[in-house]
């Protein structure tokens, strides 16, 4: 029977980390939204093309469209004994529209995960980046600072922060998915399949609760 699982996290979280590895660990296949993106518009799809006109007028694509590329992605052979979505669903909506194409299959989520994580601990992580304009190495001002403050240990040149890394700009993306996915945080929530796993712990004991919850659900 094949298992899906929708793992949710905020930026910053880890959650790209994680999926790979509960994907290796599972042996099911990482179905990343951003990925099929950017493998339809790359190759010129149909679906790509009719997305490209929304995102190119400054739409947002429709679900429908979306949809349309996570129900082609999980009809491959590698999706046979089911996949972890990363990046999608988004919205309550979009996860009744994937209940719905599942369901056709004789198939549902089996579980949930979400990584939490507190806002200031993301903004810590995430707005202490600084890169390299030359080699481009990545430092963070915590976890792996350079050895002479703003300058890099290979190279002598300046270190920046890009905007994505600015504080500002890191506190407003956190917001943005805060509110956009609390309802479907909500919505799994009510369904009996969100399992809250503590994101600040090391990564290696985050897999295990993840590997812990999902087997727990699954059975």
């Amino acid at each position: 029977m094949a298992h899906y699982i929708v793992l949710l996290g905020p930026p910053g979280a880890g959650k790209g980390t994680q999926a790979q590895i509960i994907s290796k660990t599972l042996n099911l296949a990482h179905v990343s939204s951003g990925d099929i993106f950017r493998e339809n518009l790359k190759n010129q799809t149909e679906l790509g093309k009719l997305a490209k006109g929304f995102m190119d007028r400054g739409e947002l694509v429709p679900d429908d469209v979306t949809i349309a590329m996570i129900r082609d992605r999980l009809k491959r052979p590698d999706c046979a004994e089911g996949a972890l979505l990363d990046g999608f669903p988004r919205t309550p909506a979009q996860a009744e529209a994937l209940a719905e194409m599942l369901n056709e299959w004789d198939a549902k989520i089996d579980c949930v995960p979400y990584i939490s994580v507190d806002a200031d601990v993301l903004i810590e992580r995430l707005s202490g980046r600084w890169s390299c304009p030359t080699c481009g190495f990545v430092y963070h001002a915590v976890y792996n600072p350079p050895k002479v403050a703003g300058i890099c240990d290979f190279d002598g040149a300046a270190l920046y922060q890009r905007v994505d890394d600015q504080s500002e700009t890191v506190k407003h993306r956190i917001d943005v998915y805060m509110e956009q996915t609390s309802p479907l945080i909500d919505y799994y929530r009510k369904a009996g399949l969100l399992v809250e796993v503590d994101g600040t712990l090391p990564i290696e004991e985050v897999t295990s609760q993840l590997l812990k919850a999902i087997n727990e659900k699954v059975g």
